[in-house]
């Protein structure tokens, strides 16, 4: 097995474009998005200052409080879905969920990564989809370049690596006594 050392001081973020400049980017870190996450903020509220910032969210959406958008021109969630309280939209690359998808509360879906056997540990970022109908469990995890297939079931506390095909159930490994 090859060890690769890491160079922590050569990494440039090669690649990764945020998708806006600094201004917007710094408006939404320190004003909108701390806004849009609080309890006191109306869902509706929420959405607007969402779609405002380059978010496309489809009516009756709902989005809970405590939700965490990295950048939200970067995400697009079709009509009547849910994200729960206290999700991780982590998109470094494009999130899209479709319609009628429920993300509960703790969920979180990462599009960023870095390369391993890579000395300057560079991005390995990929957009993720999930497709109308799905469920993202409670805690859950989705990670990049993964497509959760239409109608699929993410279990609560599951780890997705690879892609969950139409109708499949993906459940947490179940710790047993020896």
């Amino acid at each position: 097995m090859t060890h690769t050392t890491r160079r922590l001081a050569t990494f440039t973020g090669r690649g990764y474009d945020k998708g806006r400049g600094t201004l917007q980017c710094a408006a939404w870190a320190l004003v909108a998005e701390p806004l849009q996450r609080s309890v006191l903020c109306p869902p509706s509220v929420r959405t607007r200052i969402l779609r405002a910032f380059g978010a496309q969210i489809g009516e009756g959406t709902l989005i809970r409080h405590d939700v965490r958008i990295h950048w939200p021109w970067k995400l697009a969630v079709g009509e009547n879905s849910w994200i729960g309280v206290g999700a991780w939209l982590l998109n470094l690359e494009p999130i899209t969920i479709g319609s009628d998808v429920c993300v509960s509360q703790g969920a979180m879906l990462c599009t960023g990564s870095h390369r391993a056997d890579d000395p300057a540990f560079e991005f390995d970022n990929a957009p993720i989809t999930v497709a109308d109908g799905a469920w993202i469990a409670l805690r859950a995890t989705v990670l990049r370049g993964v497509t959760v297939g239409e109608g699929a079931v993410v279990g609560a506390t599951a780890l997705v690596t690879r892609d969950v095909p139409a109708g499949a159930r993906v459940l947490a490994p179940v710790a047993t006594k020896a």
